[in-house]
């Protein structure tokens, strides 16, 4: 599967696939002039994510801006719409809940994907732009990456899922509370500080893409079965204890440790040579 176009079919407006190397899923958000998201754009990106997930052939997909200054701005206010039934607070807030919980929903599609995401940023990556990138599995940004969680500068506490993953995956938490409280511009080496990313690539667009589809197509290279297994047990481990997950993961590796993945890794590492293996099946 060598084709550029195999995951074509999988595009939207806004949201474009494509496949650059065998088993790579790469997804470019594009709506100039900045990737700003309306509701048809991050519903889009939901939907995109869940064919992607149904599809066997992939093995990583990465995120990226296919804008050249914008990872994206955030929200598009300008274009938001909330639901209010005037006549009842309660009736409103009924409404709006379920229209918060499909947002959330949507965005959270990469993390239920179950091949591994890797983003890409660079540029300015505001609001909506940190929920994206904390529901991602690996984060990449280019040094010329601004960040901000800017929600509180619009009079309200974020809550599509920078609130409820970045406790969960950064490791200074006094200055997770500093950004969430104030707002304020930080860059791409104090994501790193952070947590927020693993790496900070020097450069702009071009250069933090190229590294993630590098270590997309090295991830590709692996067993499909050990991989979605290891994403899942590393998302069941994040919201378990530690006995729950031992014992989850001993039930699901007496399935998995069944593969024939296992047996042609072991005799190519015998012959000193780099094991093929199939797709997960026909249709997911």
């Amino acid at each position: 599967m060598t084709d550029a176009d195999a995951y074509k079919h999988l595009s939207g407006t806004f949201v474009k696939v494509s496949a650059p190397t065998p088993y790579v899923a790469h997804v470019e958000l594009s709506r100039k002039p900045v990737n700003a998201f309306h509701e048809p754009f991050w519903t889009e990106l939901g939907q995109v994510f869940d064919k992607i997930s149904k599809e066997p052939s992939v093995r990583a997909v990465v995120l990226t801006s296919a804008l050249p200054k914008y990872f994206s701005a955030g929200i598009d206010f300008a274009a938001l719409s909330l639901p209010n039934n005037g006549s009842d607070p309660a009736r409103s807030a009924f409404e709006l809940r379920e229209h918060i919980l499909g947002f959330q929903d949507c965005i959270s599609a990469l993390e239920r994907c179950p091949y591994p995401v890797i983003v890409a940023v660079h540029g300015i990556a505001f609001g909506l732009s940190v929920d994206i990138v904390s529901a991602c599995d690996v984060r990449y940004a280019a040094s010329n990456a601004t960040f901000a969680v800017k929600e509180v500068d619009v009079g309200l506490a974020a809550d599509i899922g920078t609130l409820a993953r970045l406790p969960k995956l950064v490791g200074n938490h006094s200055l997770m509370h500093e950004l969430a409280y104030t707002g304020r511009n930080f860059s791409a080496a104090e994501a790193e500080k952070l947590g927020l990313v693993s790496r900070v690539v020097e450069g702009g667009r071009d250069e933090v893409v190229a590294s993630a589809l590098e270590l997309a197509k090295l991830i590709a290279e692996k067993s499909p079965v050990a991989v979605v297994g290891t994403k899942h047990l590393l998302l069941h481990a994040r919201d378990h204890t530690v006995r729950e997950n031992l014992e989850y993961t001993a039930t699901w590796n007496s399935a998995m440790l069944q593969t024939q993945d296992l047996v042609d890794a072991v005799k190519a590492a015998q012959k000193k040579q780099k094991p093929a293996f199939t797709p997960l099946g026909s249709k997911l």
